[in-house]
């Protein structure tokens, strides 16, 4: 595995470590939603969702955009098909890999 594929599925799996951050992919499951729902959805603080939604973005499994003042969530299908990809990769290999002997 490259280098940049390694860091992009450490990213990804970073994102994924959080409670808090696996219940806002589980609200945008239900479509784009704005910031304010979120925060009244989950009981978080402005600046502690700001945080997490910054880190999901980071790893490009949400994606934004601006209306009036406020900002929409949503799903990136791009950053859930890398996801998908690093997963077959794992699921691959068990299938494809034997015994390495090296410890006898």
């Amino acid at each position: 595995m490259s280098t940049k594929r390694r860091v992009k599925a450490a990213a990804l799996f970073h994102a994924l470590s959080d409670e808090t951050r696996l219940e806002v992919l589980n609200r945008l499951k239900r479509g784009e939603q704005c910031v304010c729902e979120l925060t009244d959805a989950l009981q978080a603080g402005q600046s502690r969702l700001s945080f997490h939604l910054r880190v999901l973005k980071e790893a490009g499994l949400i994606q934004d955009r601006p209306e009036g003042r406020w900002m929409y969530y949503s799903l990136s299908r791009e950053g859930l098909e890398d996801l998908e990809d690093f997963i077959g990769e794992l699921k691959k290999a068990i299938t494809h890999s034997g015994s390495s002997k090296q410890c006898e």
